[in-house]
């Protein structure tokens, strides 16, 4: 993690005979959050975020997700279903004693949390949703929408073994990344064996249906995001029957909370009901 970013040392947390390492941070006995990073970063996506999180009371736990986290990095993708992701952040949950914690996730990140949601809704007190819609939106848009269905071509490249790794190790990768904060992902994903692991989260079969959700949920989404169109998220309102709100954020691209951390964090403290709604 970055320096500035208020965390602590990694806690390495054994859960489901993996071990996951976890980035606390803030009043030990602030309201807890847990915070689910996408590909291909990891849990230093929110370094910008947490601080703000902190300065208004938040304790927070960023996690490094099944194949991010070292010696969490089985093979195959069937290891790498929803399932597995939802069932993982349950455990590190009971791992750092916490019967619930508001839980917020970008990209990939977000998809767990809001299944997460869907199948815990006792765990989670509040959601956070950051780019990505309800996961029944997607798929409608997917099947639906001809601009999510271009945004989305990328997923056949990722699905393809071998071919996506050679892309993205050849600098597809980098590419994708805000510049000045790249080689901070791109380090972690020359490991042994860590871009595949990454990869396999879009190669696993389908595993779970996520319900609606009876959870306060925010979505927060930015009009300049290539891969993100309006279509799922205009409809994802239709899946939760919790008091809901959705913040379009302007000219931001994909990766809100680098571009915009001071934002997100806002609305996460709103939806947390710590900062007035």
């Amino acid at each position: 993690m970055d320096g500035d970013s208020g965390t602590e040392a990694a806690v390495r947390v054994a859960a489901r005979g993996l071990t996951f390492d976890v980035y606390p941070g803030g009043p030990a006995e602030g309201e807890p959050i847990l915070l689910l990073h996408g590909f291909p970063q990891h849990s230093a996506e929110w370094d910008l975020v947490v601080p703000h999180l902190h300065a208004a009371g938040m304790r927070s736990y960023a996690l490094d997700q099944r194949g991010y986290s070292p010696g969490a990095r089985p093979s195959g993708a069937a290891a790498y279903t929803m399932t597995e992701l939802v069932a993982d952040a349950v455990a590190v949950l009971d791992a750092l004693g916490l019967d619930s914690a508001h839980v917020a996730g970008h990209d990939w990140g977000a998809a767990v949390a809001w299944a997460l949601a869907g199948e815990h809704p006792g765990r989670v007190r509040s959601l956070t949703a950051v780019s990505v819609p309800h996961p029944r939106a997607f798929g409608w848009a997917l099947r639906n929408d001809r601009d999510q269905r271009r945004r989305s071509a990328y997923f056949l490249l990722f699905r393809t073994r071998f071919v996506a790794e050679a892309v993205l190790r050849a600098g597809g990768l980098r590419r994708m990344l805000i510049r000045r904060r790249a080689g901070l992902y791109v380090s972690r994903m020359r490991e042994p064996g860590a871009l595949t692991a990454a990869l396999n989260w879009y190669r696993a079969p389908a595993s779970l249906r996520t319900g609606d959700i009876q959870v306060p949920t925010t979505l927060v989404w930015s009009d300049a995001d290539p891969a993100l169109g309006r279509a799922g998220v205009e409809r994802t309102s239709r899946y939760v029957t919790a008091d809901y709100r959705f913040t379009e954020l302007t000219g931001v691209d994909h990766w809100i909370p680098e571009r915009a951390p001071g934002e997100l964090a806002r609305e996460i403290l709103r939806r947390a009901d710590i900062v007035p709604g």
